[in-house]
């Protein structure tokens, strides 16, 4: 059983897509075998899947953000780690960060970035992982720039301990960069930085985790953009591998197994729905109207619907009106699904976070968030990236539009891929370098022997 772990998660992952692209299971020695992902099949609610070991039903992240009902707005990609409910998958296996915080740090390199480790010998740490602010553990590293009053940011980082991020700046050579993680420029520059900080950590004696969670999201962009059959697909493949490669013979050389995962796997989608647009014409949706821009009025909106993906909450602020709002779903072309009461139960993500309908897209259909129809209209934030402000997830945020490089694309045609949805077809890839013991059937069943391995070393 491995004394220290290596967790690589990599978004887009499926398993198919794996064979296809890798033309079998095997790779150098490690075999790529299928599991089910989560419903929906979202980053955030993949991650906090696998590291609470429970489905969204029990730690609540049941899309890539949540719908505030004391606000009355939705809030994406928030970081804090209360977000995520439940118990980690690590709490019962190491020691706890020392009382009162981090210590004075000590003047030396080495020993100024060990203050505030945890007392016992095992030690936890996270590299780009979603909703990690907080996280009870010793290392951390997550992108959180600070946007200036009169434009622009700085691009930094929340890290512990404190040094962390200007060692690696020094031991990779460069800092990270976070156009190329979101965005117009996103690429695989983005996976190569964290792939070449998370060797770097696993060298640093003194500091390396026991366990140790990592990020490689450079294929969802390409999926995202291109779709999962088209031709550029082999090449960003070929990338994805070189870096587990490398990420695999660091971990050899430190003392690390290693377990791979992808969180979800790819459609080529063609045709965006907007659900919103229907509300709006029912009555349902309501808009502010500020300066010849709408604006959704959440306050006053007797239903709105997140898009996010393949899957869509739709919060509606009277229960009278659930089945009002269901029926004029159910009959949009390009939903497949409408659930309400216990159907969202049953589809593991029966939470109070949860809207009082999901809808779930059809093949090659996935949902955009705009509500109005003249480009006039559209607010300002629609032409930039803005992940926070926008109420809806956006992948046209990785086309330029116009004009360059200031704006991002409104053209949703332009999107070929997306996910969220589960089933046949759509299991994810893992593969692990040491024996697990049984193979699990979905992820959560990945976290729990992962689990059981560390706790059996």
């Amino acid at each position: 059983m491995p004394n220290r772990l290596l967790i690589v998660q990599v978004a887009g992952l499926g398993h198919d897509f794996f064979l296809r692209q890798n033309g079998g299971e095997a790779w150098e020695g490690l075999r790529f075998r299928p599991a089910a992902s989560v419903f929906p099949a979202l980053t955030c609610p993949v991650q906090a899947s696998f590291r609470t070991a429970s489905p969204p039903s029990s730690h609540g992240m049941v899309f890539n953000g949540v719908w505030s009902r004391e606000l009355r707005r939705p809030l994406f990609w928030e970081q804090s780690s209360a977000l995520v409910a439940g118990p980690r998958i690590w709490e019962d296996l190491f020691g706890v960060p020392p009382s009162g915080g981090l210590e004075k740090a000590p003047a030396g390199t080495e020993d100024r970035l060990k203050a505030g480790l945890r007392t016992k010998s095992k030690r936890v740490g996270m590299l780009f992982w979603q909703q990690g602010l907080g996280e009870d553990v010793d290392v951390l590293l997550s992108p959180a720039p600070i946007h200036k009053h009169r434009g622009g940011m700085i691009e930094d980082v929340y890290l512990r301990p404190p040094g962390l991020y200007a060692e690696l700046i020094r031991r990779v050579g460069k800092a990270f960069k976070l156009m190329s993680y979101w965005g117009p420029l996103a690429s695989a520059k983005s996976s190569q930085w964290i792939a070449a900080a998370t060797t770097e950590l696993m060298a640093m004696e003194d500091l390396a985790p026991d366990l140790l969670f990592t990020y490689l999201p450079h294929l969802d962009y390409t999926l995202l953009r291109d779709g999962p059959a088209a031709k550029k697909t082999p090449g960003v493949f070929f990338e994805l591998i070189q870096l587990l490669g490398a990420l695999r013979d660091a971990a050899r050389r430190n003392g690390y197994q290693m377990v791979a995962f992808g969180d979800y796997a790819f459609a080529d989608v063609s045709r965006p729905i907007y659900p919103n647009r229907l509300l709006r014409e029912r009555g349902l949706m309501a808009t502010r109207d500020v300066r010849g821009r709408l604006y959704p009025d959440f306050h006053y909106s007797r239903a709105f619907t997140v898009v996010d993906h393949e899957i869509a909450h739709v919060y509606v602020r009277d229960a009278a009106d659930v089945t009002i709002v269901a029926e004029a779903l159910r009959g949009m072309d390009g939903v497949v699904e409408v659930l309400t009461g216990q159907a969202i139960a049953a589809a593991g993500i029966g939470h109070p976070n949860s809207g009082e309908v999901v809808l779930v897209a059809g093949d090659g259909c996935w949902f955009a968030y705009p509500w109005w129809t003249a480009r006039r209209e559209q607010p300002d934030y629609a032409t930039h990236v803005d992940i926070h402000s926008k109420p809806g997830f956006d992948p046209c945020e990785l086309f330029f539009g116009w004009p360059p490089p200031f704006a991002v694309s409104t053209d949703a045609t332009r999107v070929k891929g997306s996910h969220g949805r589960i089933g046949k077809g759509r299991e994810i890839a893992w593969a692990a370098t040491f024996d697990i013991g049984a193979e699990p059937e979905d992820l959560i069943g990945l976290a729990k022997a992962v689990q059981s391995a560390m706790r059996d070393a």
